[in-house]
């Protein structure tokens, strides 16, 4: 049976390979789903991965995820700063959780060294590129299968 991974990616992450390549890297978004679904495979996971640039559609994909998912990994991007709606949602949600970001947040602007989430979920990958993906699967993946020993 495969285990079911909702991978939600916020605003601005399908302009990876365009955008600040200094922070983000060369990658392209669709570059990066391939290489997670490749990991996915190989984990036996099945991932749903998603991208979206509005903040309720983040919330309702982790309501949705409660049914739907054995886990949760997330890229809030600039709403890790700013969303008490997604926090909340999180918090709400009793399944492993990960947050994500390319960059290291805490090594960047002011405003963003504060993530509204991180309290919320059970660990982060922060400043690893586009590794940091494969990582959070990984992490993920153990994460699941510890809990169901």
């Amino acid at each position: 049976m495969f285990l079911k991974i909702l991978f939600i990616n916020g605003p601005n992450i399908n302009l990876l390979g365009e955008r600040e390549q200094s922070q983000y890297g060369s990658i392209t978004y669709s570059e990066l789903e391939d290489l997670c679904t490749k990991k996915s495979i190989e984990l036996g996971i099945k991932l749903e991965f998603v991208q979206t640039n509005i903040e309720g559609e983040i919330v309702t994909l982790i309501q949705k995820a409660k049914k739907n998912h054995d886990g949760l990994i997330i890229n809030a991007a600039g709403f890790t700063h700013t969303s008490v709606a997604i926090r909340d949602a999180l918090q709400i949600l009793n399944k492993p959780k990960i947050e994500l970001h390319i960059s290291n947040i805490y090594k960047r602007e002011e405003f963003r060294k504060k993530s509204l989430i991180s309290e919320v979920v059970n660990g982060g990958i922060f400043g690893l590129g586009s590794n940091g993906y494969i990582l959070a699967i990984m992490a993920i993946h153990k994460i699941i299968k510890n809990e169901n020993k």
